[in-house]
């Protein structure tokens, strides 16, 4: 899994990474939040609120975290066999996910600078209050991110770290002697 605070990189990130390495599958996320001008149809499954807490109620969602006032989650996986389930998620969902899967691959992408973060949220079209709250938030899920010692990965160039956590995920694989195979998270 992959979690960090908005603004990044995570989505671009796991794109390049589902699209180097054909054995990865990308967990698509759900969210009430309305899209973002510009984004990607597919960044999320984008329902209402009571579409959202129906699949709470029946138990459809490996995690689920309400942040900013907006409501997240991760379906229960329904990967093709073989298939690595790439999360890309906050570090409440990354909480969740260890304690469903202590031995997940547990990835904390930052940026280099909270100016930068800052700059590339507003380059996405978060409003200045959206970016105030995002940067707040983002030194409480450091924090986190440390007490749950996930590896951290700074987002300083995209294909630096790209192959750092490529590395990362082929070290995973290698540990639980699967080689290039499914790892399982």
């Amino acid at each position: 899994m992959i979690s960090g605070p908005g603004g990044v990189g995570k989505g671009t990130i796991v794109r390049r990474l589902v699209d180097r390495d054909p054995t990865l599958w990308l967990s698509r996320s759900w969210t009430t939040r309305a899209r973002r001008p510009g984004e990607d149809p597919d960044a999320y499954r984008f329902v209402d609120r009571a579409a959202f807490e129906a699949r709470i109620a029946a138990g459809g969602f490996l995690e689920w975290a309400e942040f900013l006032g907006e409501l997240y989650g991760t379906p229960v996986p329904e990967a093709p066999a073989g298939a690595d389930v790439v999360l890309e998620i906050d570090v409440q969902g990354a909480r969740q996910v260890l304690a469903r899967d202590p031995d997940a691959l547990a990835l904390f992408l930052d940026a280099p600078s909270r100016a930068e973060q800052a700059a590339r949220l507003q380059g996405r079209g978060d409003r200045p209050d959206q970016v105030a709250r995002r940067l707040a938030k983002a030194a409480e899920e450091e924090a986190a991110a440390a007490e749950l010692d996930l590896v951290a990965v700074v987002n300083d160039d995209l294909e630096r770290t790209v192959e750092e956590l490529e590395r990362l995920i082929a070290v995973a694989r290698a540990a639980r002697g699967r080689g290039g195979g499914p790892t399982g998270w």
